[in-house]
């Protein structure tokens, strides 16, 4: 095994090992081990997933399997790696925001009786999502997949001894659970018709079945490639919340936040996103998927940020920040943008890391207090994290010169130039939503950080900035979150993917945005002068106004509005629907099944029905037996009839 192959094992086997260590030995070793002992694998996965980027970066590609796990007649089923462009980019992230993580859970989880078990989850947590990422074929993907969601089920009900948090973390399995039979359906459809569950393989077949037609049902005939795409995409629905299996994710605040930052940043969320920028060659080949992507991410996008704005609870406010900018980067892919909506990941997973752990650092401030209605003021009392909040919330804005400027603006303008059916309402919806979210995050600002002090006097007299494990990281994350988007020219519009994601030519927005692509300071400049920033520049003013200004207004607003606010509040009632729907469904069934197939059926004829049967024929039997030798004789007689009768019969 060469060098560059034992540095890609490292990567995920760092995790792996603390996972291990702090989950077994972590109350033999203590808290101060455990978490050294985390925090240092994690630092060596970081350090051997840079190694591997700037392998790739000098053009060293791998493809190859690590073992054969198991062989089907011709089929292999293998763990391996692909370290390819995408592949280490997403490796970098992970590991990269995993680690600031792990420093930032010495601070947040201090003195928790759960403390070594939170370290151990995470951990582990980090390593499926780089299994994920690395894989070269469907079968480790899948692994990978369904690791990230038994780890997060976990980690959204690590409080176990709270309702809300066992409610909050079988809702989250359940809804993925509908989302990965889609992705396991597909899955296997690429099994069937391909014989082969490696991605090369796949790939470089898929042309010559991509105008194949079966019929699922009879007489109504499918094109392959759409229902494979559109059953992988529905996976990518479940674990990248996109409506309408979007309902998990909100609820996943239950969680500590430290893993809502690792969860919705950079893991777990973005695996749909990464999983259909590695399927690009097939997506590729099925408008019909394309336009499903975009009209699905077009209303994630707006409803989502729609709901944000009546959010109260500061962690509630990200989590629906995240649903939209999730929303974003599936508008993307639908445009067959992928390296849009990758590069919206990776600005994506810097500011909303930064915006979570920051609020964070305001509920330890808070003594656990998530109420923005509560709060107010705390700009002196925490400089360090008002600050990193404010550029993390410039970047969320799309405000020019910091990172997410340049990638959400390069997904507008995809949104814009795609021909695919749908791509006008998705325009419509990434723009309109522009002014939404900067609207939102500056409302989460001004109501937490500006103003008059809401909180009680207990609290005010012990506010204070939060330790250097919590700030440092924030500190670190700042300086992506400006800078990140300045790569633009090389990741969007220059070489940098390669051959690891594939447009055709019909497709190619991002080649036709490049001919205007004039630098990032012609990009600042020419911004100034279009829409998306004077919604963002809007949006900004309406929440200073409504917030620091005219204080009254909101509240009027919300009187007025009635039903509409109500309707955003309950979240479109699609949780009271699912509730009424399914579960209420499921348990009419249950008791239909119940009385007719358990009552009647089981206990009533089998059950009962055998017993009564024994006891008719004892009674009969009975009166045969009754010691009287003439009974007998008769007895003896019929069964001679009956069988002279059947040999009669015969003969």
């Amino acid at each position: 095994m060469s060098e560059m192959e034992n540095i890609y094992l490292l990567v995920p086997l760092m995790p792996l090992a603390g996972a291990i260590i702090a989950g077994f030995l972590g109350y033999l070793i203590g808290p101060a081990w455990t978490h050294r002992t985390t925090i240092a694998l994690m630092f060596v996965c970081v350090i051997a997933s840079s190694l591997v980027f700037i392998d790739v970066l000098q053009g060293n590609l791998y493809n190859g399997a690590v073992y054969t796990w198991m062989t089907s007649g011709d089929t292999l089923f293998e763990i391996g790696f692909m370290i390819d462009q995408l592949s280490a980019t997403m490796m970098v992230i992970v590991s990269f925001v995993s680690l600031m993580v792990h420093i930032y859970t010495i601070g947040y989880m201090q003195n928790d009786p759960g403390y070594q078990r939170f370290f151990s989850y995470i951990s582990l947590f980090t390593f499926s999502m780089l299994m994920l990422v690395m894989a070269n074929n469907f079968l480790q993907l899948f692994f990978g997949w369904e690791a990230v969601g038994l780890v997060s089920y976990l980690l959204i009900g690590f409080w176990y001894v709270r309702p809300t948090a066992i409610h909050a973390n079988m809702k989250a399995f359940l809804v993925n659970r509908i989302g990965d039979f889609g992705f396991l359906l597909g899955i296997g459809v690429v099994l069937i018709y391909f014989g082969t569950l490696d991605y090369v393989t796949v790939f470089g077949q898929a042309p010559q079945i991509a105008n194949q037609v079966i019929e699922i049902f009879p007489g109504s005939p499918w094109m392959l490639m759409s229902v494979i795409c559109i059953l992988l995409f529905v996976g990518a629905m479940g674990k990248s919340a996109q409506f309408p299996l979007h309902v998990w994710l909100p609820d996943s605040m239950e969680g500590p936040t430290p893993i809502s930052a690792l969860i919705h940043a950079a893991t777990m969320v973005t695996a749909g996103i990464f999983m259909v920028t590695r399927m690009s060659p097939l997506f590729e080949l099925s408008e019909t998927a394309l336009s499903v992507i975009l009209v699905i991410g077009g209303i994630t996008t707006l409803s989502m940020a729609l709901v944000a704005l009546v959010q109260n609870d500061i962690k509630r406010v990200v989590a629906y920040s995240t649903l939209s900018q999730l929303g974003y980067m599936t508008v993307a892919l639908g445009a067959s943008a992928y390296s849009a909506a990758i590069f919206h990941l990776m600005t994506h997973a810097f500011f909303k890391a930064l915006l979570f752990l920051g609020a964070g650092s305001v509920i330890m401030a808070m003594h656990h207090e998530q109420d923005m209605r509560r709060m107010g003021g705390l700009r002196k009392y925490m400089p360090i994290t008002y600050w990193t909040m404010l550029i993390a919330a410039l970047a969320s804005s799309g405000v020019p010169g910091f990172s997410g400027f340049f990638s959400k603006d390069a997904i507008i303008e995809a949104a814009h130039l795609t021909t695919l059916p749908g791509g006008n309402f998705a325009y419509l919806c990434v723009l309109f939503t522009v002014f939404i979210t900067a609207f939102y995050t500056f409302r989460l600002m001004f109501m937490t950080f500006h103003g008059k002090s809401r909180m009680d006097q207990h609290t005010k007299e012990h506010l204070h900035e939060s330790s250097w494990v919590v700030t440092l990281p924030l500190a670190i994350l700042a300086i992506p979150t400006i800078s990140g988007g300045w790569v633009i020219g090389s990741m969007l519009f220059g070489d940098y993917f390669g051959g690891s994601i594939l447009i055709t030519l019909q497709h190619n927005v991002i080649g036709n945005m490049a001919a205007q692509f004039h630098g990032i300071w012609g990009m600042m400049s020419h911004s100034l002068i279009t829409v998306p920033f004077w919604f963002s520049m809007s949006g900004i003013f309406a929440a200073w106004y409504f917030y620091l200004v005219k204080t009254e207004l909101p509240e009027k607003i919300k009187k007025a509005s009635g039903p509409l606010y109500t309707l955003l509040d309950r979240k479109y009632f699609i949780d009271e629907f699912y509730s009424w729907f399914f579960a209420g469904g499921a348990r009419i069934l249950g008791g239909w099944l119940w009385k007719f197939g358990d009552v009647k059926i089981i206990d009533g004829f089998f059950v009962n029905g055998a017993a009564r049967l024994v006891v008719l024929t004892a009674t009969l039997v009975r009166r045969f037996q009754s010691g009287y030798i003439y009974h007998y004789a008769f007895t003896m007689i019929v069964g001679v009839c009956v069988l002279m009768s059947l040999w009669l019969y015969r003969t």
